[in-house]
């Protein structure tokens, strides 16, 4: 048995050849060396295994594993984990990939340096499908430690994932030994996070250390048709609304924990379809909310509201006439191993590119099958 590394890199993929070799390599081109890298296929159909194959044959830090039955995604995800070894555990999408050749290692310093955080996120740089910077995601804004409780309490308020995706975490695996919750499938990653959070910290970087691509075949956008993430975003608040109260203190903690149950109410019922698994979230919540606290929630909101939409239509205004922009670092990027195509006898060829402007020499241009 190998020494146990410090993280474990889990790529899990399904159905994303083209994008694979681009996760691979910008793991591979990591100045922090002291890692496993486990890429798993759940059971593709479009060569995803016999790609990972000749990679792995080349490449002896990578630990294949392929199903030749489709688990589903919070499962595939789930096996991952078990396999894990590491300390520390780094997801990275098939479709997504690390920015720099400093990521990983920075990551794990944030944990090293604040024994009391179990999650480290970082901000995103979106691509599109062609791996082109479109846009920076830094919610939280503010780099540093926070709270549990607080972190968690913010998303709810906001009724919106602030804190990112797997691809952009690097999380301490004695934390997230249950798993991903299986009854989910779209705000999976949202309850994990509030999971991990009742045990510690969160470590926020504002540096966009991993990107994130946006395309229409990933689960997210198969999902939104579906109406999968507002039922299962009452699920969650009503699932950790009291695990949110110790960031508001004794005095608060209730008139914030009705205010949040109000906005999810008043956001639902004005966005959501009213399907029977939405209503039923939404009595759910209700039965929560007391009438005299509905009323007052509904009173302060109604006041509230044209301060909020003139705030929004001065934001909207600001970004027509200034429209942000990437950095010019962040322009510039590029991948660090542009997506295969496939040739006419089914092998995988990468396209010819630029690698991003810090990048090593590639570990992988020389290793794809031909």
């Amino acid at each position: 048995m190998t020494a146990i590394p410090k993280v474990s890199v889990l790529i899990p993929s399904y159905n994303y050849a083209r994008f694979l070799p681009t996760a691979i390599e910008s793991v591979l081109r990591q100045d922090f060396t002291d890692y496993e890298l486990i890429v798993s296929d759940d059971a593709s159909t479009d060569g995803s295994a016999d790609l990972i194959r000749a990679l792995a044959a080349r490449e002896p830090r990578i630990r294949p594993r392929l199903r030749s039955h489709r688990a589903g995604m919070v499962a595939h995800w789930n096996e991952c984990l078990a396999a894990a070894r590491g300390e520390y555990v780094k997801f990275i999408f098939a479709d997504d990939c690390l920015t720099y050749r400093y990521s990983l290692g920075r990551l794990v310093s944030h944990l090293e340096d604040n024994a009391g955080a179990v999650l480290a996120i970082s901000a995103r740089l979106v691509l599109d499908e062609q791996a082109a910077p479109r846009e920076l995601w830094d919610e939280l804004k503010t780099p540093g430690l926070r709270r549990g409780p607080e972190a968690i309490a913010r998303c709810l308020w906001h009724d919106k994932n602030l804190l990112g995706e797997p691809s952009a975490a690097l999380f301490r695996r004695r934390a997230g030994t249950r798993g991903f919750d299986p009854q989910l499938r779209q705000l999976v990653d949202l309850e994990f996070w509030f999971h991990l959070l009742q045990a510690g910290d969160l470590y926020y970087d504002a540096e966009p250390i991993c990107s994130f691509r946006r395309h229409p075949a990933q689960q997210t956008m198969q999902n939104r048709g579906a109406h999968v993430g507002p039922v299962e975003s009452l699920r969650i608040a009503a699932r950790y609304l009291d695990k949110a109260a110790p960031a508001w203190g004794v005095r608060t903690a209730r008139f914030r924990q009705m205010q949040i149950l109000h906005r999810c109410l008043h956001y639902s019922r004005k966005r959501a379809p009213r399907t029977p698994e939405i209503v039923a979230a939404e009595s759910s919540l209700l039965a929560r909310l007391p009438w005299p606290w509905h009323l007052a929630c509904w009173s302060l909101h109604r006041c509230a509201k044209p301060f909020d939409n003139l705030g929004r239509y001065a934001r909207r205004v600001q970004r027509r006439h200034r429209p942000a922009a990437l950095p010019p670092h962040l322009r510039q990027w590029r991948a660090p191993l542009p997506p295969p195509t496939t040739a006419r006898d089914g092998s995988f060829r990468a396209r010819s590119g630029r690698d991003a402007p810090d990048a090593a020499p590639s570990p992988l241009a020389s290793r794809l099958p031909a």
